[in-house]
């Protein structure tokens, strides 16, 4: 589910990627304008959209495509997030275009995802009304993210296209991501009542609920051997908890107090790895899977907490590090399945200057 947490958002330029047939050109920081002081683990930054919202960008098993939504009205005039696919390299598609559409252009989408074998899975409103829901972005007073039960699970599948549902029925069914070895699927439910997370066999179509602790669990992952989870969690209680439930009936969630959990594939050995004030969330495991990277505004808390940051922890010394400095807002990192490059959503910009885009951006990763 893509959320932007600030109202004002800055976006960036490129310089241009050397092609992969050509000899690597020695490393010119002063070219790599889209690199902040300070981000020793990135370099070569490149920008691949260049306008409105784009978010939740997400490798394809060969590392050569990006799955992400946008609602940037040069590819998106339908008005709420669609699903498009997109080459890493910023070459055109095979079709000529540099963005597709793969969702149905219909409803709002979200959380899209490649599985192995191909198939694009994403989650959608279009089967209850092909409009764009309305969007609340307060209620009471509170910044909140609308939890539509309208949201249901398709799998476009690569060598048909058609759009089939894999997941549905009353309630809230998204955030859906699939194991490297493509055997599950992790995904966000209201249908035990709260925000649960579930897990879906592929070969079974079995379902199994993994989290069952009252609160928001959600955005999961699997590591990259396919044997954790890392997702994002609320965990209020006494006045906390009745005031995220009243929330949750009237379909809205606050995230102001997240942090970030990670488990084994079956939900046991749960373990909270970061214990951080404001909003942690967006976690993906770094290819090593001993580290977890993911975005935080706790650093920012004292002056209204409206920058988000990449951070770095180590599950076994809860030891945080800052990945990214921009001033702006950086979030949904997710590593290429080779450790070589990391693609992110950003308000960068190289000339410095805000901007409400949201853009999608690959660098280099230096370990």
């Amino acid at each position: 589910m893509k959320y932007i947490l600030i109202p004002i958002l800055l976006a960036a330029t490129v310089a241009c990627s050397t092609s992969k047939k050509e000899t690597p050109k020695p490393y010119n920081p002063e070219t790599d304008s889209l690199k902040f002081e300070a981000e020793s683990h990135l370099r070569n930054i490149r920008q691949l959209t260049f306008g409105g919202n784009n978010a939740e960008a997400y490798f394809s098993a060969d590392n050569k495509q990006l799955i992400f939504q946008s609602d940037w009205d040069k590819i998106n005039q339908q008005g709420c997030d669609q699903i498009f696919v997109m080459n890493v390299d910023g070459s055109p598609l095979s079709n000529g275009e540099q963005y597709g559409l793969v969702s149905t252009g219909k409803g709002r989408t979200t959380c899209s995802y490649f599985h192995p074998n191909g198939n694009l899975i994403y989650s959608s409103t279009h089967k209850a009304d092909e409009k764009c829901p309305e969007t609340a972005m307060f209620s009471g007073g509170r910044y909140v993210w609308p939890i539509y039960d309208t949201y249901d699970i398709y799998m476009k599948e690569s060598l048909t296209g058609e759009d089939n549902i894999l997941i549905s029925g009353k309630g809230y069914d998204a955030e859906p991501t699939v194991s490297p070895d493509g055997k599950y699927m992790i995904f966000t439910s209201t249908r035990s009542g709260d925000l649960e997370l579930w897990r879906y066999t592929f070969e079974t179509k079995e379902l199994k609920q993994i989290t069952n602790t009252p609160g928001y669990d959600g955005g999961a992952f699997f590591s990259h051997d396919s044997k954790q989870l890392v997702w994002r969690a609320s965990r209020p209680t006494g006045e906390a908890l009745k005031t995220y439930q009243a929330l949750l009936k009237d379909g809205f969630v606050e995230p102001k107090a997240l942090n970030i959990y990670i488990s084994d594939i079956d939900g046991n050995n749960v373990k909270q790895i970061t214990d951080l004030p404001g909003a942690n969330w967006a976690p993906f495991f770094h290819p090593d899977n001993k580290r977890v990277l993911f975005s935080s505004n706790h650093h920012t808390m004292a002056e209204g907490g409206r920058v988000f940051d990449i951070f770095m922890v180590n599950p076994e010394t809860k030891v945080v590090e800052q990945i990214t400095h921009s001033g702006t807002f950086d979030a949904f990192p997710m590593f290429s399945s080779d450790g070589k490059y990391l693609v992110f959503a950003s308000n960068r910009r190289a000339d410095r200057t805000p901007t409400r885009d949201t853009n999608i951006f690959v660098a280099e990763w230096v370990d």
